[in-house]
């Protein structure tokens, strides 16, 4: 700094260069540090994670990942149509892609923190001059000022912070499109749920109206036993009994199949009475009886929680180093050039210019403790991702665990009950030979018939579990997602996120 007459300050002549260097290490000393603020958070290896002893005697196959349409492995073509009406018209697709459109409008925010800005102002002022203002002390004089003007200014983000910030936004945003295909996945698979529970329920309600006509055929046999003086009121009272029960029964059985339809109305996005247009559904299969053979070490990247959890903790990582840059000094470049001049004729004429250079160098000394503070959360909320992370990982490979062995001790039971329907069907059908030879009488055949319509009740529930839970299997194993497929990685690391800017429902588990 000079003064009026162009010479430096006495102070300054006994400032040396070796000095000055001192003198700035001193303040870089003295300024916020970071120092002793470090994450904990460490993300669980596969390798510590087995779960052979769970799954020994588990169906491997070598290539049974679920496809990308898993749903029509169930063998309903109608289930296709409805899955694809629900991505369309559901308000859950609607809330994950508004979150999503928020995560990229904060990409661009944070974009634009790194560019320049520039603007531009013009003025125009009109003025009366009182005597008190006035110093000649006359008044009453006008004048007009105009201006134009424009200003510049530039972060030039020496260390990096707002490229980490908005790397962070870059996470964060890929994090939330793959959300988009976690809800995708979860309103396929409670869609193709409920329209499991609205197949069993029919084939209950059938077994309900059979049993309801057993009932009361066993009644009015009993009514003519009772006429003819060969039965006594006891049996025709037990068995009025049951036609009541079996009434009520069928009558539960009607109001399942109504709710489910309700249900799956609300699921497609319409009104329950959508749900009472959907056609009976056909016999389902199971989607999925067999566990894929490189399970767990695909499955972090065919999950799309995982992933998403992946790059949540990716986003962490950039926004500590966004954090770690405020403690460093920046550079900020401002200008600014105009015009302003009180005679228009005058405007744009040389004494009316005007312009200005100004760089500015910051540095953090005293903040009070807050950019610890601010990069202490940040750190500890890395520490959150990584846990919940970890928490994902652990808790997926375990539902897949679960859920495969379930899917194959059904699988077994459901061959158990398929011969016990089958010996009571050839009991039945014996029973109604006698019957018809005049061996034995109609009440004989009644009873096998009530034993076979057991065992088909047993057969339909355990058939609808097991298909229900071969969904829960193509969810657990992700629902045909995988990670090379909208979200690559580099291998070893994470990249810098693409920007992700999905904007329709292209990202459907439907689409390849």
């Amino acid at each position: 700094m000079k003064t009026d007459n162009g010479q430096w300050p006495r102070w300054s002549h006994g400032v040396r260069p070796g000095a000055s260097a001192l003198l700035l290490a001193a303040l870089i000393s003295g300024c916020a540090s970071y120092e002793g603020i470090e994450p904990e958070g460490k993300m669980v290896s596969l390798n510590r994670l087995s779960a052979l002893q769970a799954v020994k005697d588990v169906t491997i196959s070598s290539a049974n990942w679920p496809d990308r349409q898993w749903w029509n492995a169930l063998g309903d073509p109608h289930l296709e149509a409805l899955i694809q009406e629900a991505l369309a018209d559901s308000p859950d697709m609607d809330v994950a892609l508004a979150r999503l459109r928020s995560a990229n409008a904060a990409v661009g925010q944070a974009g634009a923190e790194r560019l320049p800005t520039v603007d531009g102002s013009a003025t125009l002022s009109r003025s009366r001059v009182s005597e008190v203002d006035d110093p000649q002390g006359q008044g009453n004089l006008y004048s007009t000022s105009r201006g134009l003007s424009s200003n510049f200014s530039y972060d030039v983000d020496l260390w990096g912070g707002h490229r980490a910030a908005w790397s962070a936004a870059l996470g964060e945003a890929r994090a939330t499109e793959i959300d988009l295909h976690e809800a995708a996945l979860t309103l396929s698979v409670n869609v193709a749920r409920a329209y499991v529970q609205l197949a069993g329920d029919y084939a209950l309600m059938d077994i309900a109206r059979q049993q309801l006509e057993r009932a009361q055929t066993i009644d009015n046999t009993n009514q003519q036993l009772q006429q003819a003086g060969l039965s006594d009121q006891s049996a025709r009272l037990q068995s009025r009994s049951s036609v009541s029960t079996a009434r009520q029964a069928l009558e539960s059985a009607e109001q399942a199949v109504r709710s489910d339809r309700i249900s799956l109305g609300v699921l497609l996005g319409k009104g329950p009475d959508r749900g009472f247009g959907i056609e009976r559904p056909r016999p389902l299969s199971p989607a999925l009886l067999s566990l894929p053979s490189v399970v767990p070490a695909e499955l972090v990247g065919r999950r799309p929680d995982v992933v998403a959890a992946r790059w949540r903790v990716e986003a962490q990582t950039q926004q500590i180093k966004a954090d770690k840059a405020q403690f460093y000094p920046n550079l900020n470049l401002s200008a600014m050039a105009g015009f302003s001049s009180r005679l228009g004729s005058y405007f744009f004429a040389e004494p009316a210019k005007s312009w200005s250079v100004s760089p500015a160098l910051s540095l953090p000394i005293f903040e009070g403790g807050r950019l610890r503070a601010n990069l202490d959360s940040t750190e500890a909320d890395y520490d959150l991702a990584v846990a919940q992370y970890n928490q994902t990982v652990i808790s997926a490979l375990g539902t897949v665990a679960d859920t495969i062995t379930s899917v194959q001790s059904l699988d077994r039971q459901r061959q158990s009950l398929e011969k016990a329907r089958d010996n009571a069907q050839q009991a039945f059908d014996l029973a109604l030979e006698r019957f018809q030879a005049g061996i034995t009488n109609y009440l004989q055949v009644l009873s096998t018939q009530q034993q076979l319509l057991d065992a088909q009740q047993s057969l339909v529930s355990l058939n609808s579990q097991l298909v229900d839970t071969s969904i829960q299997l193509v969810q657990a194993l992700g629902g045909g997602f995988h990670e090379g497929l909208d979200v690559p990685h580099a291998s070893g690391g994470y990249p810098h996120a693409p920007n992700p800017q999905t904007t329709g429902r292209s990202p459907a588990p439907s689409d390849s």
